[in-house]
């Protein structure tokens, strides 16, 4: 078992739909599907709150412990469904896992220290993508990759093939030459602001976990 993989508790969805699902999230929880591993797909609910929570956190693997079982099922998540806002998760979809099972997954990148090119004056920090996908066993699947920018110097970029992968056997999928972070100029001579320095003051997005799609329904 992954010791360090949150639990959801879960309970088995005797009707599916958008009105049933409704009906579930209005009561607290959050509609879901578990697949994989040549069983047959089951419709559960697990509580909105706590699924949530992790998911925000960037937790990818889950123990599915159903109520009344004394076995929990490793699963990892394979997709989310938003709202029309494309803000909540309203449906999340489970792939039962192995964990010495190789599985291709989007990890988020955590920029650290205080990159030496933001000295420069007139220069932001660029952040164009905030995850990267790789290939890694499900038992060693990190939660984050961290990367120090501290020497990134101005007019610098660190690419995807820059950032060190925790263990020998991760594979990093992603285009090698994907830039995730860089320092530009803000200004053009004279002191005026470019174009896309008004568009780069504003780059910090959220992570994503997958993409988004519309509502169960």
């Amino acid at each position: 078992m992954h010791e360090n993989s949150p639990v959801l508790t879960a309970t088995r969805r005797e009707r599916v739909g958008s009105r049933y699902s409704q009906r579930i999230r209005q009561a607290g929880g959050l509609p879901a599907v578990v697949y994989g591993h040549g069983e047959a797909p089951v419709a559960i609910a697990v509580d909105a709150k706590e699924a949530i929570t992790c998911l925000s956190r960037g937790d990818k693997v889950f123990q599915i412990q159903f109520k009344g079982e004394s076995t929990a099922q490793v699963v990892l998540v394979k997709e989310l469904q938003f709202d029309h806002l494309g803000t909540n998760v309203v449906h999340a979809d489970f792939a039962r896992v192995d964990l010495e099972e190789r599985v291709s997954v989007r990890v988020a990148v955590h920029l650290v220290g205080e990159a030496v090119g933001l000295k420069t004056t007139g220069t932001v920090l660029m952040h164009p993508t905030n995850e990267i996908e790789i290939e890694c066993k499900v038992a060693n699947l990190p939660d984050y990759l961290e990367v120090n920018i501290a020497g990134l110097e101005a007019g610098g970029s660190l690419h995807a093939r820059d950032i060190p992968l925790p263990l020998p056997t991760m594979k990093l999928l992603s285009d090698p030459g994907q830039i995730v972070a860089q320092i530009v100029s803000t200004q053009l001579q004279g002191g005026e602001t470019t174009a896309e320095a008004t568009q780069v003051a504003g780059v910090s997005q959220p992570e994503v976990i997958t993409e988004r799609k519309h509502e169960e329904g």
